[in-house]
């Protein structure tokens, strides 16, 4: 990767950080890693708490220096914790450029010392609902007045979200798209010997058709409609399995569930390290994500760059990325029926998931890889760090 010759230096701070596993976290870590190979130096700053290590100055597994506040302190004042320490960095670290990933307390507290030292500011959103939830609380309202006055760009990742912004008082011109990458090497279609050698490991059939979900276990990613649609699917594909991987807190829910409907082919398999959710992708046949919000999913990007078709959910972060009928198929929310029926479709038409796989990849390749997406980064923060003024 060419290194950049006008470095820059910035602050990034955001609630969550890998090890906890979140689309925005994992954004944070690639993105943080990716800058400071091209010469860049990034710090970050985030809260402490399990799984975080239990220790206040931390290097990622990637190099990046990471402090860590508040992970000693009980939960109810971690927020607080967090913010102070914001602030404290904020007023003796040496920086260039300030990047709030995620909004909370800290955003409130570090936005008007951040104004003070006149450091410029930008903000990413990092999923859908968020501003329209923002501004139903004063905090929220306080901090999204502050970032229209102060940040020099609000990062978004779809239409829906820039909808939310403009309903917010945001002009077009003060947004900039951001999508989450990609490393197109690391998620790469994988031969057959890789897919029958990992389902002997998993003890999951060779042949079975499987259909793959990969993220939390949680309300908004609507999985009940997901359950009850691969009820429907076994009636037509009887030899079809569901592998769920991810934790979250409807796991119980969801194999009660499971357990209610009689589906001794779905798979709840906990979370897996980065190398096992590959193999699983390699694995598969084909991606489901029915969620009702996302701002712009890691894990649909990372099946897409796999070579696997999805059937995803009729909201704007997923049909951004899917165009149906050429990258994969796109149901309702929540209509279990419509999910079924796309499933079946792409279970049953081997030619119509390879001509999609193969689509849904070189649409990753083109557009999101990690080399594309950190250019986009490093044109808006050298630009921001230099006064000047880019076009969203």
């Amino acid at each position: 990767m060419e290194r950049s010759s006008n470095p820059f230096s910035v602050l990034l701070i955001c609630f969550s950080y890998p090890p906890v596993l979140g689309g925005s976290e994992v954004e944070a870590q690639r993105i943080s890693a990716a800058l400071r190979q091209r010469g860049h130096q990034v710090s970050v700053v985030c809260a402490g708490g399990g799984p975080m290590p239990r220790v206040s100055r931390w290097v990622d597994p990637y190099g990046t220096p990471v402090r860590i506040f508040g992970g000693r302190w009980p939960r109810r004042w971690r927020d607080h914790a967090f913010a102070l320490g914001v602030v404290w960095t904020l007023l003796t670290t040496r920086y260039q450029l300030v990047y709030f990933l995620m909004q909370g307390l800290q955003l409130a507290a570090g936005l008007p010392v951040a104004r003070a030292l006149s450091k410029p500011v930008v903000m990413k959103v990092s999923g859908s609902s968020i501003i329209t939830m923002m501004g139903q609380s004063w905090l929220g309202r306080l901090e999204l007045r502050w970032l229209r006055k102060w940040a020099k760009r609000v990062m978004i990742l779809n239409s829906g979200m820039a909808e939310e912004a403009y309903a917010a008082g945001f002009e077009p011109d003060h947004l900039y798209w951001m999508p989450n990458p990609v490393d197109v090497n690391q998620f790469a279609p994988g031969t057959q010997a890789d897919r029958t050698r990992f389902r002997q490991e998993m003890a999951m059939p060779e042949t079975a058709p499987l259909i793959l979900y990969v993220g939390r276990l949680a309300p908004e990613k609507e999985l009940p409609s997901l359950l009850g649609a691969f009820a429907l699917v076994t009636r037509s594909v009887p030899a079809a399995h569901l592998v769920l991987i991810g934790d979250g807190p409807d796991r119980a829910m969801l194999e009660s569930r499971a357990r209610e409907l009689q589906l001794a082919t779905v798979h709840f398999m906990g979370r897996f390290p980065l190398e096992g959710v590959q193999s699983w992708l390699k694995a598969s046949d084909l991606f489901a994500l029915v969620s009702a919000n996302e701002g712009f999913s890691c894990s649909l990007l990372e099946a897409m760059s796999t070579g696997l078709p999805a059937l995803v959910s009729d909201i704007p972060a997923n049909t951004q990325l899917i165009e149906d009928g050429v990258h994969g198929l796109i149901a309702p929310v929540g209509d279990e029926q419509a999910i079924a029926g796309g499933l079946i479709r792409l279970l049953e038409d081997a030619a119509l998931r390879q001509k999609c796989g193969a689509a849904a990849r070189q649409r990753v390749v083109d557009n999101y890889s990690m080399d594309k997406v950190v250019d986009l980064y490093e044109s808006l923060f050298t630009s921001v760090v230099k006064g000047d003024v880019i076009e969203a």
